[in-house]
């Protein structure tokens, strides 16, 4: 156990229980991948996370600061409640417990402050706080993932939390018990070379994980960290794929990718620097890069379709996460009888430059010419890129701060032809999408405070995580 594990772990308090907590944070773990070897120099600054480099929100290290006014600006939704003791939030979560009557719906916050549970049962407008797991200093839990037949929470460890940093510091997972909301409980952790996000695929039986700039001892020609598989068919042994997968994926090279999303078909869409890019991770598929029919598995996806975007269109190539609406989903977003089943991927492109209007954006794309592998063969000298059909920022909208700085794109939910998106200090937006080549605000939520990161439908409220106030509630009054 390394000096820094062990700061770590005296860290993290579960009621009395620290030793126990302790014990059980580092037990179990398996390698299947070297550890990082000591002496290795570093190529790339500490502070490169992601975007295009350093600076400014590099990788989401400091907490987004709030905006520069006291002004705030509300339309067409309105607050109904949430709750401030979860300051620091970063991603939120909702797991049912039970049936019927007896039904109980617990809304997990993850964040700088490790994980709590909240009970949204009685009154989804005033969640009560029923649990926790306390973590201080833990970094990231980027779009928190969990196994909702199991009730298991992965918590990413990003190399940077505890004191850490990129080059050296150590990333990996930490698997929590949450059968029980009042009693968190951790199974184990396990040490993965990449860290910033978890995503579950193929049923929470794999986990992806990938992320964020890489460390000293990876190759030098590398961008950032690929994606790293672990099996947690049995959760108590996680078990750590030595290969990692998506790589190549800047024309080429192999970059960082940031997050993964499942769509209800089961393709995995891998978002980073150079695009986003969706695997089939089960059942028989052509693959177009190998020119053959083969068994697709979560540590050997086979591709699907993606690609780069339009340079033309965004302001930098670092594309944070994604959507795309198939399959049981398919009326949530444009038109699917114009715009096709799954034809179209919703993308958020972060990027942090100068003044509002070269921040990121999102970005509706069309999949269109990109199923024979054009995604996988792009290079510089012949780059594949996806046709851009429309995009929307917030710099100069209606509701905005003129004299923010935090105008960056980040996570986004859909429903009924309704995105909502976090936009930092710039709040949380609603965009009618149903004319994906123009989308159009109908709503925002923008208090003086804001540092939205994160919003999720649930019911007939939208719950945002928001680093700087905690987890506010919302009710759209606009239709």
């Amino acid at each position: 156990m390394s000096p820094r594990t062990s700061v770590s772990v005296r860290r993290l308090l579960q009621g009395g229980a620290a030793a126990a907590t302790a014990a059980a944070l580092m037990a179990g773990t398996a390698w299947a991948c070297p550890p990082e070897p000591p002496g290795a120099q570093s190529t790339r600054a500490a502070s490169e996370g992601e975007g295009t480099g350093g600076g400014r929100h590099a990788g989401h290290y400091h907490r987004a600061p709030a905006a520069s006014t006291e002004s705030e600006a509300i339309k067409g939704v309105r607050r109904v409640g949430g709750v401030t003791d979860a300051k620091g939030a970063i991603s939120l979560m909702f797991i049912d417990y039970g049936r019927g009557r007896h039904k109980r719906t617990i809304m997990y916050a993850t964040g700088e402050f490790g994980l709590k549970a909240y009970d949204v049962s009685a009154d989804p407008r005033s969640p009560k706080l029923v649990g926790q797991l306390n973590m201080p200093g833990m970094w990231e839990t980027e779009d928190t993932d969990f196994d909702p037949e199991r009730k298991i929470i992965y918590l990413s460890r990003d190399p940077r939390a505890f004191g850490g940093d990129t080059k050296t510091g150590e990333s990996g997972i930490y698997v929590v018990d949450a059968s029980k909301p009042e009693n968190l409980r951790h199974i184990t952790y396990v040490k993965v070379p990449a860290g910033h996000t978890t995503t579950c695929v193929n049923d929470c039986k794999y986990l992806w994980t990938g992320g964020p700039a890489k460390a000293d001892w990876m190759p030098a020609d590398w961008g950032g960290r690929p994606v790293w598989v672990t099996d947690v068919r049995n959760p108590a042994k996680p078990k750590v794929f030595e290969k990692p997968i998506d790589t190549g994926r800047n024309d080429g090279k192999t970059d960082y990718t940031h997050d993964i999303q499942v769509d209800s078909d089961g393709v995995a869409w891998a978002s980073g620097r150079g695009g986003v890019r969706g695997y089939h991770t089960s059942g028989r598929h052509y693959d177009p890069v190998a020119k053959k029919w083969r068994r697709a598995t979560a540590y050997d996806p086979v591709p699907y379709a993606g690609g780069g975007l339009d340079e033309a269109t965004i302001n930098s190539t670092f594309m944070h996460n994604s959507y795309r609406a198939t399959g049981r989903t398919r009326n949530q977003a444009a038109d699917p009888r114009r715009w096709g089943n799954g034809k179209l991927i919703y993308v958020t492109e972060e990027t942090f430059g100068d003044g509002c209007a070269n921040d990121g954006l999102l970005v509706i794309a069309s999949l269109e010419g990109s199923y024979r592998g054009e995604g996988w063969r792009s290079t510089p000298q012949d780059p594949f890129r996806l046709r851009t059909v429309g995009t929307w920022g917030v710099a100069g909208k209606e509701g905005s701060d003129p004299k923010s700085l935090d105008c960056s794109a980040h996570y986004l939910d859909v429903r009924d032809g309704i995105l909502v998106q976090s936009f930092y200090a710039q709040g949380t937006r609603f965009l009618d999408v149903r004319d994906p080549t123009n989308p159009k605000q109908v709503a925002y939520y923008r208090p003086a405070d804001a540092s939205s990161w994160q919003p999720y439908w649930h019911g007939k409220y939208v719950y945002v995580a928001d680093n700087t106030r905690g987890v506010d509630v919302l009710e759209p009054t606009f239709r």
